[in-house]
């Protein structure tokens, strides 16, 4: 069920940066198998409908369960500890924010050829932000920040650090540096080398934050849902830990612009040397997609948009 497409996967090699993109997608996961996961796993459950949701996401894939239930599965290997993660933490952070996030409700285990653990949340209405008409962006970022902010102050003590589980967000950047020098001189002729190389260095040495805090790792517009033109709610904690907030700084440059962005800025409050960062982050995700010769035309296309909003934006 399980396949690989390329020697270095094949090989096992370990690549924390990040891992090619057609092996991250492996496993066939169709609603027939969700069927078949929740009939003998959960038969109070069994009647419900499954269907795939209209848009979904690489790291995991995702079905509605009836009404008002979500199955998620991981997709690979590399996403399978997230799912203790969130089984763990959600509901702890679920109260303590000002928005909605997903709460788990039940724990699968490997079954009908299924090789990892899997969850099943309660579904959350809203439309992602990919789509659905915002109405007004600076009102949209401050309801962000509000939530970026809480989520900080939930206690992080024994909270997971960063590490592979999170592919490290909140970690330190320079373990993306190869990667992302790699990609620069792969992109030679198509980025201002210079400008590109002088955001990183300068991310590079700029200071995190400490003591670390909650980070959600993965704050895109997918992962943001909107109802009546309003942030409504914060869904897909895989990338969560304990770290440094830069990590979550990168819709600043992905989805907001001029004042919107501005206006979060001054809302998550944080400091020339964390948002240096978090410029950083975006410009290390926007050129390795962009260096990926498997990236779809669109993913390409978005890339290509905050690579270029993060070099015509000042430090």
């Amino acid at each position: 069920m399980v396949q690989r497409c390329c020697d270095t996967c094949a090989a096992g090699e370990d690549r924390p940066a990040r891992s090619c993109f057609v092996c991250l997608s492996l496993v066939d996961i169709d609603a027939s198998l969700v069927t078949r996961l929740v009939s003998s796993q959960f038969p109070q459950w069994a009647d419900l409908p499954v269907s795939p949701v209209e848009l979904d996401g690489w790291d995991n894939r995702s079905f509605r369960l009836g009404a008002d239930k979500l199955v998620r599965l991981p997709s690979a290997e590399a996403y399978a500890a997230q799912v203790a993660k969130e089984q763990r933490w959600l509901p702890v952070l679920a109260p303590q924010l000002p928005l909605p996030i997903p709460v788990p409700l039940a724990i699968g285990h490997p079954g009908a050829g299924y090789p990892w653990n899997w969850s099943v949340y309660g579904w959350i209405e809203g439309e992602t932000a990919e789509t659905a008409p915002i109405r007004d962006l600076g009102e949209f970022a401050t309801a962000l920040a509000r939530f970026l902010n809480a989520l900080q102050r939930v206690d992080a003590t024994h909270g997971p650090p960063a590490g592979e589980h999170n592919f490290y967000r909140g970690g330190p950047l320079t373990v993306y540096d190869n990667e992302t020098r790699d990609a620069i001189a792969v992109l030679a002729n198509r980025v201002d080398v210079v400008a590109a190389t002088s955001v990183w260095e300068a991310a590079l040495t700029s200071q995190g934050r400490d003591p670390p805090v909650w980070v959600h790792g993965d704050v895109s517009a997918a992962n943001l849902l909107v109802q009546d033109g309003r942030l409504s709610a914060v869904i897909d904690f895989g990338c969560s830990g304990v770290g440094d907030p830069a990590c979550d700084l990168v819709i600043a440059w992905t989805l907001l612009s001029g004042c919107s962005r501005e206006t979060f800025r001054q809302a998550v409050a944080v400091d020339d040397a964390t948002w240096a960062l978090g410029r950083g982050w975006a410009l290390w995700k926007s050129l390795i997609t962009l260096a990926d010769e498997k990236a779809s035309p669109s993913l390409a296309g978005r890339a290509e948009q905050t690579l270029d909003a993060v070099l015509a934006s000042g430090l």
